[in-house]
């Protein structure tokens, strides 16, 4: 007989916790480990318990919920996360995708949808709209585009930043402001500042016109050392 998918339920309401834990203590498959309303309980249970699979409530207050994708994701890969609660906004989804989230459960949708999310998480199946598909996809393309790049000829020069402090800078180099960035990577505007401000220490620059100059010379010099020699 299969295992049971354990379940531990994060939201921001107790008495919502203790309803969809009913409902999902209904099913044979599904064992509910705990249900909690702090990403501090969150991150203990998952310590103490084994946890296949998060839910975890958009709704966490200051921005809660995206930092405890994260964390679950990268402190315990074992335990896949689904966005509980959000709304089909691609900018909104796709900050979770990237925080790590496996999947999402919209606000409209049924206890069947639910169970169907919670099972195809377990399987490894992404339940993902056409539209967000076609997001996601778009992002894998920017993402690839830029790693090619970064890799024919810049590696060397920046080598001490990280992918994600690449892809500010490229987008620094283009004029964005924060706020464009932050909307760009469906990130929060306080963590584009904290990539600058890591990009100019890093580059040993004094202002993002100067990383933005930096990066457009050693550009040019990388294209003309690639360039096919002409034939005489």
């Amino acid at each position: 007989m299969e295992s049971k998918i354990r379940v531990l339920l994060v939201t921001e309401i107790n008495l919502m916790g203790n309803v969809i834990a009913d409902v999902l203590s209904d099913e044979p498959d599904i064992e509910v480990v705990a249900t909690v309303s702090t990403s501090q309980e969150a991150l203990a249970c998952i310590q103490e318990k084994t946890v296949d699979i998060a839910l975890v409530s958009t709704r966490l207050p200051n921005n809660g919920a995206l930092q405890l994708t994260s964390a679950i994701t990268e402190n315990n890969p074992a335990t896949k996360v689904l966005a509980l609660g959000v709304t089909e906004n691609k900018e909104r989804i796709l900050q979770f995708v990237e925080a790590g989230a496996c999947g999402y459960i919209r606000r409209d949708d049924t206890v069947d949808d639910l169970l169907e999310s919670i099972r195809a998480a377990r399987d490894n199946r992404a339940q993902v709209s056409p539209r967000i598909a076609a997001a996601l996809m778009e992002r894998v393309a920017e993402l690839t585009d830029l790693l090619s790049r970064y890799q024919n000829g810049l590696k060397s020069e920046f080598g001490a930043l990280t992918p994600r402090e690449m892809e500010v800078l490229e987008l620094v180099g283009q004029g964005y402001s924060n706020q464009e960035i932050a909307g760009h990577l469906f990130i929060e505007v306080g963590t584009v500042k904290n990539h600058v401000h890591s990009i100019l220490k890093k580059l040993d620059v004094s202002s993002r016109e100067e990383a933005a100059a930096y990066l457009a010379v050693l550009r040019q010099r990388s294209s003309v050392k690639t360039a096919t020699p002409i034939e005489v």
